[in-house]
């Protein structure tokens, strides 16, 4: 397909790991210039230094998404260095979940949660805002969650702050017609990225497995253990098992690899054999 990507100025948070530095990788590899926020600005910084010494384009900015004036100096940057900003990739977020019941040990996540998770992705959008309407044209894509789409057990605050996000990006899709188109891209569970370090009691994902519980437990098992049969963690098997984070950058990059009048409003990506119910 053709190159929409090419010279795009793209801004995305949490760029130092996960789904923004594989993003980052790949858009800056299609001719796009890249600028990463993180809180951890080393991590951006490695980042963004890898992709210049593959000959792309790329700057890194310390960038805590709970704090409205880092995201508006960090979408600055990408103007002041690039000309523009085409592109807000709302990435940074953190998965706390818990039952009610463990509320002693979660609250403080929950409060952490809401903060990245949808006071992050509101400063992401309207530091992008001004910018974007005064071009007359940008996209934003924020990352959202199976778990926005129905309420489940285990994943009370998780999953509204991603029904929060899905709200907040519909709202500036109508809002901003014909100026600022919007994806919202829904990851399936991806083990790889590291997100399920934040989870607070690992038991409360049974909310999003239901009937399937036993038999995913089972397959982490055989993961740690090194006995998962290799052909069902192959993409090109049906019963592929667990999606790896490349799929979601992917699915990503495709919506920017759209022609201006052209809008994904939301993908979500999932493997055919996955275990959750959502």
């Amino acid at each position: 397909m053709s190159n929409h990507v090419e010279g795009k100025s793209i801004v995305i948070t949490g760029g130092g790991g996960g789904f923004g530095k594989l993003v980052a990788e790949r858009c800056a590899r299609l001719g796009a210039a890249i600028t990463l926020g993180d809180i951890d600005g080393a991590a951006a910084e490695a980042a963004a230094a890898a992709i210049r010494d593959g000959g792309g384009q790329a700057q890194a900015l310390a960038t805590d998404v709970t704090q409205p004036d880092q995201c508006k100096a960090l979408v600055k940057a990408a103007v002041d260095r690039f000309g523009r900003i085409d592109v807000m990739v709302n990435n940074a977020g953190i998965m706390p979940l818990a039952f009610f019941a463990d509320h002693e040990a979660a609250h403080p996540a929950w409060l952490r949660c809401i903060d990245i998770n949808i006071k992050g992705v509101l400063n992401g959008m309207v530091a992008a805002y001004d910018p974007m309407i005064a071009q007359g044209r940008g996209q934003v894509i924020n990352i959202s969650s199976i778990y926005g789409n129905f309420p489940v057990v285990g994943a009370a605050v998780y999953g509204a702050s991603k029904a929060a996000v899905n709200t907040l990006g519909e709202s500036l899709r109508l809002e901003s017609r014909g100026k600022i188109k919007v994806t919202t891209i829904k990851p399936t569970g991806v083990p790889a990225t590291g997100l399920s370090a934040s989870v607070v009691n690992p038991a409360a994902s049974v909310g999003i497995l239901g009937q399937n519980a036993p038999d995913f437990m089972a397959m982490v098992a055989e993961l740690q253990a090194g006995t998962f049969p290799p052909a069902r963690l192959d993409p090109e098997n049906i019963d592929y098992a667990s999606l790896a984070p490349e799929h979601i950058a992917d699915a990503v990059v495709y919506a920017i690899n759209q022609p201006w009048g052209v809008s994904l409003g939301e993908i979500t990506v999932r493997a055919a054999g996955d275990h959750f119910i959502l």
